[in-house]
């Protein structure tokens, strides 16, 4: 005799016993915008281990301040899209929403950050010529992890905090000055975290090299920010309006 019981005859609030049991995936879009911010945050922090140099042949300078060449690393195309995701979390879900997915973020960066340390130190086989290559590459000094680490927690937790602050005063008015507003805080305090702490591992040893790092990595992002407004309001209007669950709330917006 089976001990399947059939559809009918299961217990009342439980699901049918005939087929596999599964939980239910929520059914929004919050799960692959984090995702998404996840991945930009990984690719991010491998890229920005790299210096990058434009207009390295010409000298420029004003006062103590190094205008040619600029100074960068190799994420500055990438990481402004990690705000502009922290943005669209927070404007949409909230700031408590938001600062899961930036904790989920941290977490997967400490994982990442370990699971390099090991493969690099795991010996390598005796046909595997690129050894050195690979820890150059992936063998992140304890440096760049802890200012990678310690200025996308304080920027994007900046961010978000900044983004609802303003929208308690403006509810659904002027997006604009929210995602530039919380931009400007948060690429700032990550940029000058980031920065103090990397900059002499990714070969900065002057003051006129630190501060144009500073300038120009505070000064693209936001740039970034301001240049990606109408796919950043499109996405913001497409969430809102296909999320059931969004209206505003009564309750204090910072509330854990």
């Amino acid at each position: 005799m089976s001990d399947v019981l059939p559809a009918d005859t299961a217990e009342p609030g439980r699901p049918s016993t005939e087929h596999a049991a599964f939980a239910k995936v929520a059914g929004n879009y919050y799960t692959p915008v984090v995702a998404l911010f996840t991945a930009v945050l990984i690719i991010s922090n491998i890229c920005a281990t790299k210096g990058v140099q434009f207009f390295s042949d010409q000298q420029l300078t004003l006062g103590p301040i190094e205008i040619l060449p600029i100074t960068t690393d190799g994420a500055w195309f990438l990481f402004p899209l990690a705000y502009i995701l922290g943005d669209v979390l927070t404007e949409v879900y909230g700031f408590k929403a938001a600062r899961r997915a930036i904790y989920y973020g941290f977490g997967i960066l400490l994982l990442m950050v370990v699971a390099f340390k090991i493969a690099v130190a795991l010996p390598a086989a005796s046909f595997y010529e690129n050894q050195e290559a690979f820890r150059t590459v992936l063998g992140t000094t304890p440096q760049l992890v802890a200012a990678g680490l310690a200025g996308y927690l304080v920027g994007t937790m900046l961010n978000s905090a900044t983004l609802v602050m303003i929208k308690e005063r403006t509810r659904e008015k002027h997006l604009w000055a929210r995602l530039i507003g919380s931009t400007v805080v948060g690429e700032f305090g990550d940029t000058l975290i980031f920065c103090a702490i990397a900059a002499t591992a990714i070969g900065i040893n002057s003051w006129g090299a630190f501060i144009n790092f500073v300038i120009v990595g505070f000064l693209w992002k936001t740039f970034a920010e301001v240049l990606v407004l109408p796919i950043t309001y499109a996405v913001i209007g497409f969430l809102k309006k296909r999320e059931p669950s969004y209206a505003p709330s009564q309750a204090p917006a910072l509330a854990s």
